[in-house]
């Protein structure tokens, strides 16, 4: 799938890195689950990278790290990650099931072509002032959102050779 983006920030430091693992670590504690090798190599792998993931993905990229690690231990562990708030899922046009990680980023969105899948990350402040509104509005404290803008790309424009694509 490509991916754009607008924020080209360095990766994630080691200080974070340690930090996520200390947040996931209490996570796992608190379910009554041990931190593993298996588990600290698919949250390092996953937070090296600001890919949006699939599962598959994900396994890929730990097999190279460690080719003992199984599809299901990358499956379990995301849905903990997520669980700890390290994670996000990310809904596509392409029915994937996709991740992003959370730890010490700042919010943003996405736009998604609905005929190539193409999606764009972008940063809105007046988005984060929308939420803040309606959470007032509404008695809530609102701690994050998800928006993202479904369209067609310019290349799949292009492609349709002015044919009407809905």
């Amino acid at each position: 799938m490509l991916q754009k983006r607008i924020d080209d920030s360095p990766s994630i430091s080691r200080e974070n890195i340690r930090e996520a693992e200390g947040i996931f670590l209490r996570h796992l504690r608190k379910v009554g689950l041990k931190q593993t090798e298996q588990r600290n190599t698919i949250l390092k792998t996953f937070l090296e990278t600001r890919d949006h993931l699939s599962t598959d993905e994900l396994h890929r990229l730990v097999k190279k790290k460690d080719a003992h690690i199984g599809f299901t231990t990358v499956y379990r562990t995301l849905k903990l990650l997520a669980d700890s708030g390290l994670a996000s899922a990310v809904a596509f046009h392409d029915g994937i099931a996709r991740y992003e990680h959370q730890y010490n980023r700042r919010s943003h969105h996405h736009m998604v072509c609905t005929e190539c899948g193409a999606s764009v990350e972008f940063f809105s402040p007046e988005v984060g002032e929308l939420e803040q509104q309606i959470g007032r509005k509404h008695h809530f404290v609102t701690t994050r959102h998800t928006f993202q803008i479904y369209g067609i790309c310019e290349e799949c424009r292009k492609k349709s050779n002015g044919r009407r694509i809905v």
